[in-house]
């Protein structure tokens, strides 16, 4: 689950159950085949423009300062609201009438709720002539409902890296893996070497505790059991109980599970649930820690002046599947929706879908795009920019955070539920019983 590129959310989906997307076939439905809109520019230029989303802090600071060029040329007032009620108010909103012209969704799962209610106006020509050219067709599927394109990604972020000091791999001997079993043996070779656990993990966040622990399942059934298995998992055609979800949670529990292999400077496999997100980060700086697993954002959380590069402080593969080379992936992100379509709303669409907003953003730093016409260089650290070119690799199979795509009572319910009872000892099968049972019935 997202929130932004850094921090997820804990509201619960309120009053519009994220339910899954209806998948579109090629490119965004009676799109042109990708036209040159640029930054869409209008010559319906003035107006006002008011905007929602869960981007809060400094980094609603600088995604306003990354328009603010554009907006003056075109003589448009952009007023940007943010909020970590997003979920909860933006249904109050829009079912009283006083939606803003824009929101930005951190769920495809919420998204496609406003739009088969018909809140959300379909995306203007401009807007999807951008999402064929510049997106892959896995972000234009978020954005299509019904056979409908109703909006454009924003920012993206690729999870599933595995961080570790590039020192004590030279000191060890060992080099990054290149398939899962590779992993376990590098596993098994740097607990033989320390005595100590290799890995460290926190799956505490607040009342979304456990979410860390969905990414790892997410994860293993991308890449073990592929991505259409994947899309019928969220959307509970295929259910918790099916030998592929305990597959990956199996696997996951090589590690997790192992009191020889968890959770170093920190405590035994239960001390998971105690330990913040975050922290995992300072013991890996410390080199109490050789491995955690987590998105690209941990690079927050590390120490003020850590280095990130392949011969720095810091470094991060990509979490490898049964197979050497594959790039079947998770992320998170956000797709822009409009409750208007007057002109300046549009053309402030067309501006946010294309690579002359991508560009402006990254350029300010902690954020990538999965935006083609986007420069990795303007990547603000290494490890973005590496997620900017898996992004855009047209080898990369890209799924959403599948949390974010099940209804709130299982993604941001049962399954974080789920995940701290597996680490407390409940068995698997149970665990998945549970789970499954959270799925709202028809």
């Amino acid at each position: 689950m997202g929130l932004s590129q850094r921090f997820r959310l804990v509201a619960p989906l309120a009053l519009l159950g994220a339910t899954g997307v209806v998948l579109a076939g090629c490119g965004a439905p009676g799109a042109p085949g990708g036209g040159d809109t640029g930054g869409g520019d209008t010559d319906a230029a003035g107006g006002t423009v008011t905007v929602y989303g869960t981007i809060v802090d400094d980094e609603a600071r600088l995604m306003e300062e990354s328009w603010a060029d554009w907006a003056e040329e075109n003589d448009i007032t952009i007023k940007y609201e943010g909020s970590q009620e997003f979920e909860a108010q933006i249904g109050t909103r829009a079912q009283g009438g006083n939606p803003p012209d824009v929101a930005i969704f951190p769920q495809p799962g919420l998204f496609a709720e406003f739009a088969k209610r018909d809140y959300l106006k379909p995306a203007p020509e401009g807007v999807e002539s951008n999402a064929n050219e510049y997106w892959s067709q896995d972000w234009v599927d978020y954005g299509t409902v019904d056979g409908t394109f109703y909006g454009a990604p924003l920012m993206a972020n690729v999870k599933g890296w595995i961080w570790y000091q590039p020192s004590q791999f030279d000191e060890w001997g060992v080099t990054p893996p290149e398939t899962w079993d590779d992993l376990l043996a590098l596993t098994a070779t740097i607990q033989e070497k320390t005595g100590n656990p290799p890995w460290c993990a926190g799956f505490e966040s607040g009342d979304a505790t456990g979410w860390p622990g969905t990414d790892w399942i997410e994860d293993f059934v991308i890449r073990d059991a592929g991505p259409d298995v994947y899309d019928q998992w969220v959307a509970n055609e295929v259910p918790f109980t099916d030998p592929a979800i305990k597959a990956a949670f199996d696997e996951a529990g090589k590690i997790l599970l192992n009191p020889d292999y968890v959770n170093a400077g920190f405590g035994d496999v239960r001390s998971i649930n105690s330990t913040a997100f975050g922290d995992v980060a300072t013991k890996l700086a410390s080199g109490e820690c050789a491995l955690t697993h987590q998105a690209s954002f941990l690079t927050g959380f590390f120490p003020e002046g850590t280095s990130f590069a392949e011969d720095g402080d810091v470094w991060a593969f990509m979490m490898p599947g049964k197979t050497a080379g594959e790039l079947n992936v998770t992320g998170g992100g956000e797709i822009v929706g409009a409750f208007s379509d007057d002109a300046a709303t549009q053309a402030f669409l067309e501006y946010l879908s294309s690579p002359e907003w991508a560009n402006s953003r990254v350029k300010l730093g902690g954020v990538t795009s999965a935006n083609k016409g986007l420069d990795p260089s303007n990547a603000q650290s290494p490890i973005l920019e590496e997620s900017i070119k898996i992004l855009q690799d047209e080898n990369t199979t890209f799924r959403f955070d599948g949390s974010d795509l099940m209804p709130g009572a299982v993604g941001a319910g049962t399954f974080w539920k789920g995940m701290v009872a597996w680490i407390n000892g409940t068995s698997v099968d149970e665990v998945l019983k549970q789970i499954e049972a959270g799925w709202p019935q028809d």
